[in-house]
């Protein structure tokens, strides 16, 4: 009988028994040991290599691709732990395997602000201070005598109703469970949270008691607003009654190390305990925020009362730990659009755990709640402008219309303008390289970093601009590849393909070429060749041109750094007037900002979701055609494009570059 094999993981120290079967990413899994695998452990990024030096591999392994890994690499005895399964071992016995897992380098997201998320922003909702989702209450109790016996509970609520004009309110178990310590501790003088924004078809319902404490002066009523993302997640801490954020942070989601994008991590939630993991780990990141905040604003995780959350809707079933696997198979039918009533307690959050959680209803399984809290924010569907909202992202989101209508659509992007898939990708963290310009006779570039701190890869804007300023140099041909008769040593030929060298090792914090190769600009212009055609075909069915849209308004924390005129001559956006186009930051954040405060707004935004039409691009046959059309620079019909025909006719200056430079 074979035996199981003990894989240590280092520089953990964790020992856990892997079967006959079983890769290594899974050991991992199962030991608690994180794996960066952006793929989800399909073999196709190359990212979840391991160092194993023991001389027994060869006996108790069995690998079925290292295509990823250079030979150098293999030459030191890495392999890719998804592709290296656990096999018997004729020597029998108990046998022990290291495994080195690399230190991953640890990246801080850029800082965030949340200058967009104040009260202003409130004022289409000219109601919400008079109903906001948390009241404060302090009132005082008469102790209870052999003359009045009345319960706890009872006395409660009669105070309620005679102090603070409350009629009726709902008392939890939960709370009931601590109500009669804490009156007598507290000297029968407490503060009480009043929960008033549940609603049930738009119905309000009694008020619900949160918590019960000891009275004090400043104690205060606060709530969450997190925007739980593919790539990152953010929180904002915001004091209910005026409305004012406290602090935000954001963090990456954790279950970046299980895949780069919602079909990566679908796939894993299928494997063993993958769901349980994934729920888990984004429960984490939330909480982590959380104690942050906690931490650098001095109030108390209980006295976070209230709690809204948007997200698209695979991490919302991640979140809650709804099995996602039929949102990818036709006919894509999500468990839940909406959810009526969650506690932070059923989540493991670290908040007063029967803190109410609102979740951002979805359309469906491809278009979430976070467009849904993305056209709250917008405003869109209550102007009588002809709008297109597009929220940038590892998942594309795009919504067209106005008051009178909205009809949606979602494309899979794909996460290369987040820095996966990318040779020398990275997300938009310090050193990564975001403003590019090229000279157009030396082909020599001209960079800027985040943080001016040294290059350390591409992020998504820098991307952008380097398509666009290689392309309108003549150093990339329409059709993605390089020219090869340029001369410059930023172009050259490599074993895998040509490249061009964007910064030289000695200058960079890596220690290597910063380059973009022909297959990365391939997997950039799939990603832009998908935004467009998603925003054409939408478009077409209703009948309008894409020249009629009046405000194209873009989403998404990537989407505000995007350079409008690179954009467009690479052709990831339609070529109208830049005044059109509008950035407006984190939307799904701000969305979430506004159903917090507003009792109204979370009412909207059920409303918003019922009346979005969703049209499924997979059924849809000119999609694909329309994809394959925009898979060249800017696009097969370059009359589309205007601006940059006249670009490359030579009839606008090509001295652009120049003066951005300065």
């Amino acid at each position: 009988q074979a035996m199981p094999l003990l894989v240590e993981f280092e520089p953990a120290g964790v020992v856990v028994l892997a079967h006959k079967g079983a890769n290594l990413l899974e050991a991992a899994s199962e030991a608690g040991v994180h794996i960066d695998a952006p793929c989800g452990g399909q073999g196709r990024c190359g990212r979840c290599k391991v160092r194993v030096g023991d001389e027994i591999v060869d006996a108790v392994l069995r690998t079925r691709s290292n295509a990823r890994l250079t030979p150098e690499e293999q030459a030191r005895g890495y392999l890719l732990s998804c592709q290296s399964y656990v096999e018997e071992d004729d020597a029998g016995g108990e046998r022990r395997l290291r495994v080195v897992v690399p230190r991953p380098r640890r990246k801080r997201l850029r800082q965030l602000g949340h200058g967009d998320a104040q009260p202003d922003i409130l004022r289409p909702y000219g109601n919400w201070k008079k109903l906001p989702p948390i009241r404060m209450e302090t009132i005082e109790i008469e102790p209870p005598s052999l003359d009045d016996n009345t319960s706890d509970v009872d006395r409660l609520t009669r105070e309620l109703s005679r102090q603070c004009r409350v009629p009726a309110v709902r008392v939890p178990l939960e709370v009931a469970r601590d109500l009669g310590r804490i009156l007598r501790t507290a000297g029968w003088r407490v503060t009480v949270a009043l929960e008033t924004a549940e609603f049930d078809n738009a119905a309000r319902l009694t008020p619900r008691v949160v918590s019960v404490a000891p009275a004090q002066p400043a104690r205060g009523a606060y709530g969450l607003a997190v925007d739980v993302g593919t790539t990152s997640v953010v929180a904002y801490l915001v004091q209910l009654r005026s409305g004012k954020v406290v602090d935000s942070t954001g963090a990456y989601n954790a279950q970046i190390a299980c895949g780069d994008d919602v079909i990566s991590r679908i796939v894993y939630s299928q494997r063993g305990h993958g769901l349980a993991r994934l729920q888990q780990m984004v429960v984490g990141t939330i909480s982590e925020l959380i104690e942050e905040l906690v931490e650098h604003t001095a109030i108390r995780s209980g006295d976070i009362h209230e709690l809204t959350i948007a997200g698209n809707t695979v991490m919302i079933h991640l979140l809650l730990g709804l099995d996602p696997k039929y949102l990818r198979e036709e006919p894509y039918i999500p468990t839940i659009t909406g959810l009526a009533s969650l506690s932070a307690g059923q989540l493991g959050l670290k908040t007063d755990p029967l803190a109410h959680v609102s979740v951002a209803p979805a359309v469906g399984s491809y278009v979430g709640g976070d467009v849904v809290a993305g056209v709250l924010s917008s405003g869109m569907f209550a102007s009588d402008k002809l709008t297109l909202f597009m929220d940038v992202g590892t998942n594309g989101e795009i919504v067209l219309g106005n008051r009178d209508w909205l009809i949606c659509c979602a494309c899979s992007a794909g996460p290369a303008f987040e820095g996966a898939g990318v040779t020398c990708g990275m997300r938009a963290t310090a050193g990564a390289i975001e403003d590019i310009w090229i000279d157009g006779s030396t082909f020599e570039p001209t960079f800027r970093t985040v943080d001016n701190a040294a290059p350390q890869g591409l992020c998504g804007s820098g991307m952008i601009d380097l398509l666009a300023e290689l392309f309108v140099t003549g150093a990339l041909l329409k059709g993605g590849r390089f020219a090869r008769d340029l001369d410059t040593l930023r172009l050259r030929e490599t074993e895998r393909g040509f490249e061009y060298v964007v910064a030289w090792a000695p200058e960079t914090d890596v220690a290597h070429d910063i380059v973009l190769t022909e297959a990365d600009v391939e997997a950039l212009l799939r990603a832009k060749a998908a935004m467009y055609a998603g925003v054409s075909v939408l478009c077409k069915s209703v009948g309008v041109d894409v020249a009629a849209v009046e405000q194209f308004l873009i989403g998404g924390a990537f989407g505000q750094f995007i350079n409008i005129e690179k954009a467009v001559q690479i052709g990831l956006l339609p070529d109208l007037p830049i005044e059109r186009f509008r950035f407006l930051g984190n939307t799904s954040a701000l969305g979430a900002y506004i159903a917090l405060l507003s009792v109204d707004a979370r009412r909207r935004q059920t409303e918003i979701a019922r009346r979005m039409t969703y049209l499924e691009l997979s059924a849809d046959n000119s999609f694909m055609e329309e994809y394959t059309s925009a898979l060249f620079l800017p696009h097969t019909d370059i009359d589309a494009f205007p601006s940059v025909r006249d670009l490359l006719d030579g009839r606008t200056s090509h001295s652009s570059w120049q003066r951005l430079a300065k």
